[in-house]
C-alpha cells in the first residue's frame, strides 16, 4: 500500500498547527503567572531604562 504525498503533507500541516498551539498556550500560561506587582515592577524598570536611553541621546547647549 502506497501513501499519497498529499496525505503526508496534510499530516505534517496538522502536526505543525498543533505544535504552534502548544507553544502559544505555554506562552500564555507563563504570561499569566506574573502577579500584578511583578508586572508593575517590570514596567517601571523598562520605563527607567527608556528614560536613561532618551536622556543620553539628547544634548542641550547652553
Amino acid at each position: 500500500m502506497r501513501i499519497k504525498w498529499w496525505k503526508v503533507v496534510g499530516l505534517a500541516g496538522v502536526v505543525g498547527v498543533a505544535a504552534t498551539g502548544v507553544l502559544v498556550a505555554r506562552a500564555e500560561r507563563q504570561r499569566r503567572a506574573y502577579t500584578p506587582e511583578e508586572i508593575r515592577e517590570k514596567l517601571r524598570t523598562r520605563h527607567a531604562v527608556a528614560q536613561v536611553g532618551t536622556s543620553r541621546g539628547s544634548r542641550t547647549s547652553d
